[in-house]
Order: C-alpha cells, then structure tokens, then sequence
C-alpha cells in the first residue's frame, strides 16, 4: 500500500497538548510515522499513512480534542 503524507493546520501547540493527543495518533495502526512543529504559527501536523485519507486522520486529531484542517 502507498504511504501518503498529509499536512494539517491544527490548534496543538504545546508539549502537553502534544501529549494529550500522542495515544490517538499512536493507536492508529496505519499512520506511520507523524509529528507536529509548535513552531509555526500554524501548529503543522505531518502525518505519513498507509491507507488512511486525510479526512480520516482529521478525524483522529478531532477524537483527541483538538482541530486538524488539511493543507493543500
């Protein structure tokens, strides 16, 4: 299967919201590797997947509590 990458605008912006949001992403088989720069004013999420469409790891960031817009 082709592994896609996705990038989000999100409202994760700390260590701790980091935290708070790492069993999500974790526990989801097909997301393989993922990471989020609190350094952009964006808060961008990357997210490499096998199998998942970028609404599908939206749906993840939003199970954990925080927000996920796909860019591009």
């Amino acid at each position: 299967m082709e592994t896609k990458e996705y990038r989000f605008k999100t409202n994760i912006n700390c260590g701790g919201c980091i935290a708070s949001v790492s069993p999500f992403l974790n526990a989801e088989t097909r997301i393989a590797e993922w990471k989020v720069d609190t350094t952009d004013k964006d808060k961008v999420l990357t997210v490499k997947s096998e199998g998942l469409s970028a609404e599908e790891v939206a749906n993840v960031v939003r199970s954990a509590g925080y927000k996920a817009e796909p860019i591009g």
